[in-house]
């Protein structure tokens, strides 16, 4: 069987780290992920990372970069107050990628380029 999840999307606020009782480090966030047939519409995929992971996300992320995601689905079942079964859906992250950032741009002008001059060596 597999289970494999690869999203690539942008955080929908700052990652929060905790730790558990035994002081193992977790961090959860959300991927905004656009729908390839419809990009006016995304959606929105918890994600948590542990140990290392959880630091690296932590230390390097934040609302609105884009990342690159691959981990497993996983499926948490709990009671709420009211005695209603409830079930969450989550990536359990494996590794974690940047993907550029969304304000980051390259301002080019024609006065950072010279020409070359052919010599004849040139492979084009």
């Amino acid at each position: 069987m597999l289970n494999k999840a690869i999203l690539q999307g942008r955080l929908t606020k700052d990652p929060e780290l905790r730790n558990t009782p035994n002081g193992k480090s977790v961090c959860s966030f959300n991927l905004a992920v656009d729908r390839d047939y419809d990009r006016s519409k995304a959606d929105f995929v918890p994600c948590v990372a542990w140990g290392n992971t959880a630091e690296f996300v932590n230390s390097h992320f934040r609302k609105g970069q884009m990342a690159l995601v691959v981990g497993s689905l996983q499926s948490r079942e709990w009671t709420d107050r009211n005695s209603n079964k409830r079930t969450a859906w989550e990536v359990q992250v494996e590794t974690i990628n940047f993907c550029g950032d969304k304000k980051q741009t390259v301002d080019v002008s024609a006065a950072d380029f010279h020409e070359v001059e052919d010599d004849g060596e040139l492979p084009f």
